[in-house]
């Protein structure tokens, strides 16, 4: 019996012989990304039950230097859970319990398996007066994963998801478990975190230092009445304006600008879209006019801002729109045979955001391409915005794949000139970034990532130069 064989049994020791497989069709579908960008290879397939399962599996990584890659909803567009160094892919779906809803101090505690679909249907079923601030994600991605690698969402005023993580539980590299946030010294789970906080340990590592097993989750109020409006932008300079203008009323709940290049006239259309909640139709009304007559002064030909009624859009663009949570990305992306879609996102400050999107637009005409350009999330008060270039692309299409990838390239090049800050980065980004940051802040993610992941198990290859070893059945 070899090596593998007896790392298998091990497996099936531990989650049972239904929930491990090292089977070429499954390593097959988890070794590819969804984007199509990078495939991988890995040796086995554990889907765990238990916290206790985990343990046993991270102590036997561990003591035989095998890399661990844990899979959330495994959609993540920058490839962060396809394997660098093979070993063994965990799937965390049967991790899918709901704990805990507090209404009252507004938190969710809950398993790292717990979908988006899940998470949101059970709020609305069982505690309609409280929400989550839904990312733009389909409803088999995790909360945890989302919220793990600063995603947005729908509640936008209030930060990033990772800024609403109050603490969470994770196992380390010799199988201990530990909880940190206010759950570290307190039987609750609320946020307000008073104690040295160790919770970014496992933010934007991409399980590069962990494996976490559940999460507390900041929840909002749900108002009654939820609808949009939308502004047509004629130039791209008067955005940073308009999001700051927006952000100061403190009354709306999200900031999404959608640009797209119109196939019919080639000429680019941005729109902003503003989310507004309430609780009667007065106030509904009240919050939609503060926001008509907000950008009554920009109407000078070629800077205006104008309001555009909803009714003149196509009724699925508005549902889909306003879903919660996404269901696809199919009307973003080339819908011919293999259709497909990449993006690279970043983190800018506000007045960063003409040059981004002028930049971005002479990458897409020098590629060719049409349809959707760019999606730009506000962050917090307008701190910040989330900017993401589009790339649609055929995988039925070897040029149109190779187009997208060296577009893709530009673009990430131009966020590091700009100063931005690659969000997501995948392997290959990772390391760029890593080349121009600070000599001390790099030193001190090496010496974490060292003292938090000593053999080089956990998702090898990010933040790393060199990882963990490689292994093979």
């Amino acid at each position: 019996m070899g090596n593998g064989d007896l790392l298998l049994r091990a497996l099936e020791d531990i989650s049972g012989r239904d929930f491990v497989s090292g089977r070429q069709e499954e390593i097959y579908i988890y070794s590819r990304a969804p984007s199509g960008i990078r495939t991988g290879g890995f040796d086995y397939l554990v889907l765990p039950g238990t916290v206790s399962e985990i343990r046993e599996i991270v102590r036997l990584a561990a003591r035989e230097k095998i890399p661990i890659v844990p899979v959330g909803g495994g959609l993540s567009l920058s490839d962060l859970t396809i394997p660098v160094k093979g070993g063994i892919v965990m799937d965390m779906k049967r991790m899918d319990s709901i704990i805990e809803v507090n209404e009252r101090s507004r938190y969710a505690v809950f398993e790292a398996g717990v979908t988006i679909g899940s998470l949101v249907g059970y709020l609305n079923k069982n505690h309609p007066t409280v929400r989550i601030s839904v990312p733009d994600a389909p409803p088999s991605a995790t909360m945890c994963g989302n919220a793990l690698i600063y995603g947005t969402g729908h509640l936008s005023r209030y930060g990033a998801h990772s800024e609403m993580i109050n603490g969470l539980e994770a196992v380390l590299y010799n199988g201990e478990v530990c909880r940190l946030g206010n759950c570290s010294v307190s039987p609750g789970q609320a946020g307000g975190v008073t104690q040295p906080d160790l919770t970014g340990l496992f933010v934007n590592w991409f399980g590069g230092t962990g494996i976490v097993t559940r999460l507390s989750l900041k929840l909002y109020p749900r108002h009654k009445l939820r609808d949009m409006l939308i502004f047509k932008i004629e130039n791209p300079d008067s955005i940073p304006r308009a999001v700051q203008k927006v952000t100061e009323t403190g009354v709306m709940e999200d900031v999404l600008i959608f640009a797209m290049k119109q196939k019919e006239s080639n000429i680019p259309m941005t729109l902003l879209q503003l989310f507004v909640t309430a609780d009667t139709d007065q106030e509904m009304k009240l919050k939609k006019e503060i926001f008509k007559e907000m950008f009554a002064d920009c109407r000078n030909r070629g800077n205006s801002i104008l309001f555009v009624d909803n009714s003149l859009f196509p009724a699925k663009f508005i549902n889909d729109l306003m879903a919660e949570p996404k269901f696809g990305i199919e009307g973003s992306v080339d819908a011919r045979k293999g259709g497909g879609s990449a993006y690279i996102g970043a983190s800018f400050p506000l007045e960063k955001v003409p040059a981004a999107y002028k930049k971005g637009l002479a990458i897409s005409e020098k590629y060719g391409f049409t349809g959707p350009l760019y999606t730009i999330r506000n962050i917090g008060a307008g701190h910040s915005v989330i900017f993401t270039f589009m790339y649609p692309f055929s995988r039925a299409d070897g040029e149109s794949f190779e187009t997208m990838k060296k577009a893709s390239e530009e673009a990430a090049k131009a966020v590091q000139e700009l100063g931005g800050v690659l969000w997501k980065a995948s392997t290959d980004k990772q390391k760029a970034i890593m080349s121009t940051m600070d000599p001390g802040a790099c030193d001190l993610m090496a010496r974490v990532k060292k003292e938090m992941d000593p053999y080089g198990i956990f998702n090898p290859g990010n933040w790393d130069e060199s990882g963990g070893g490689a292994f093979t059945a």
